[in-house]
């Protein structure tokens, strides 16, 4: 369950740019669109946090400096950004116009009393909020500071956190990860006759007709209180963008439909650590089995030595880099730093997988029998079987995953037997099959179905279709590493993200892949 429930803010400072308040208070009654609900002793703990507008999660405007615990509260102190919106925020805090803090809560365990009150015992501090006004009337701003130079003690902070510039926009990731038992209670805003009235304004800088007359009634309005000519005058205030045009903005969310992390090839054999040094090792191998035969009362028993070798398994290195200006990195949003290491290790991911489903492909044997280039039900089922008995028959062990690459994948979504589908997303394996076009991990006839786009050779090649005892390849792999080199001369960074991993096909033919007519 997600609560969020305001409380009230204390203090702004301008200059400082710091607002100071009450986050939490203990065994004190709060409103929520739930009803009531009450926290009790510790069960919120402090920890680093956005301060978000209004409990838009796209607005964050500044976060954590510090947040102290005390008998009956949690106080805390936000770092605002400089930004319009973190400027205006200080604005309104310190004319008592948004002056409230609500926080945000996974609630993790709680009681309800007769009255129907909830008391929260234990949850986790997800995001606070400068909102209008809190649910829990001493929940006020009771500090701001707005100068540069001047920062808050905190010595006796619980939290500290390091300054880090925040822009209007960033996201804010959701720590509720459990959507099915999710449930949001909202923050219900008490109003009395003595609360503040709710602040109008735009979310973004409105259409203006700027004149001086027009600057010099609103400036007499906003000083009489008037929100919506305070905002005009602000908007007058900032050239960034030319008056009465609509700026266009750019959004956080990226869009990527080139990469993902999926290495269906790796999930389909075994894995093992790779050795702390070299970059050969190797695996001994049985290559001789001592022998045992009907043996004549006082007879010789039979004698053959075991012997065995060594497999000789390559460690190889894959890498990936990046060259670009300080300009791009100390200007530009912090989003294009994290979308470039989220595709480097998809990158990786994908160099890496690629390899694994060449050694499986290398080291296969090949079907006997030729079939089409996307078999019927009855050549398939032929594939699996004469499969299934060629692995156990080299391997003395169970072929027990197909891997498919996206053709023949869509190929067997078509496949029936007598009616049935032979693929079958869910057990028992001898059902009816159910198939989505998201089933791209489920069972044919009887073999983990492992879809991927990782494929080395062509799409409609020989190894198309793998059938795999897992047992015999393993693939090796040690941590992944970042790199970065500042190349002063041109003024330029190179991040690096590198790592190390081997494929050792123990028994090669523990593979059987199919052979395309």
């Amino acid at each position: 369950m997600k609560l969020t429930t305001p409380m009230t803010i204390t203090a702004a400072d301008s200059n400082a740019r710091t607002i100071t308040g009450r986050i939490v208070a203990f065994e004190e009654e709060a409103n929520a669109s739930t009803g009531k609900v009450v926290f009790a002793k510790g069960s919120v703990v402090p920890t680093d946090v956005k301060l978000n507008l209004e409990h838009d999660r796209t607005r964050p405007i500044g976060k954590t400096l510090s947040m102290s615990v005390n008998e009956d509260s949690i106080d805390a102190t936000f770092k605002i950004a400089n930004t319009t919106a973190g400027s205006d925020a200080l604005e309104e805090a310190m004319a008592g116009l948004r002056d409230g803090f609500s926080i945000e809560l996974a609630v993790d365990e709680y009681t309800m009393e007769k009255d129907g009150t909830m008391r929260v015992l234990a949850g986790e501090l997800t995001g606070v909020a400068l909102v209008t006004e809190p649910a829990v009337r001493s929940a006020r701003v009771s500090e701001v500071a707005a100068t540069e130079a001047v920062e808050p003690e905190d010595s006796d902070s619980t939290i500290d956190s390091e300054e880090t510039p925040t822009t209007e926009g960033d996201e804010v990731d959701n720590t509720v990860t459990n959507a099915d038992t999710v449930e949001t209670v909202e923050a219900a805003h008490s109003v009395t006759a003595s609360a503040k009235p709710a602040v109008g304004g735009w979310t973004s800088k409105p259409r203006l007709e700027f004149t001086a007359a027009k600057l010099l009634e609103n400036t007499i309005k906003a000083s009489l209180g008037d929100e919506d000519a305070r905002q005009y005058v602000l908007a007058a205030a900032d050239t960034s963008d030319n008056a009465g045009l609509v700026p266009t903005r750019q959004l956080t969310t990226v869009i990527n439909g080139l990469a993902n992390t999926t290495r269906s090839n790796i999930d389909a054999i075994s894995r093992g650590a790779l050795p702390d040094a070299g970059m050969t090792f190797e695996i001994p191998k049985i290559t001789q089995l001592p022998s045992v035969a009907v043996t004549a009362e006082a007879g010789t028993p039979s004698e053959t030595d075991q012997n065995s070798a060594f497999v000789s398994v390559d460690v190889k290195k894959y890498a990936g880099q990046q060259t670009f200006s300080v300009e791009l990195l100390d200007r530009s949003n912090p989003l294009f730093m994290n979308e470039l290491m989220n595709n480097l290790a998809a990158q990786y991911a994908k160099a890496t997988d690629t390899a694994v489903n060449a050694a499986l492909i290398a080291g296969a044997s090949a079907d006997g029998t030729t079939i089409t280039t996307y078999p019927t039900a009855a050549e398939l089922l032929g594939v699996v079987a004469r499969g299934a008995a060629s692995v156990y028959s080299n391997t003395q062990g169970f072929a027990r995953n197909i891997i498919m690459n996206t053709s023949q994948w869509s190929n067997v979504m078509t496949l029936n037997d007598g009616g049935r589908p032979i693929y079958n997303a869910q057990v028992p394996s001898n059902a009816g099959g159910v198939v989505a076009p998201t089933s791209v991990r489920g069972n044919v006839a009887g073999l983990d179905l492992y879809v991927t786009a990782n494929t080395a050779a062509g799409t409609d090649t020989d190894g198309s279709i793998l059938i795999v005892n897992p047992d015999a390849y393993t693939w090796y792999e040690g941590p992944t590493y970042q790199l970065r080199a500042d190349v002063i001369a041109s003024g330029q960074i190179s991040i690096v993200m590198y790592g190390y991993g081997a494929i050792a096909t123990k028994i090669g033919a523990g593979a059987f892949k199919n052979n395309k007519a």
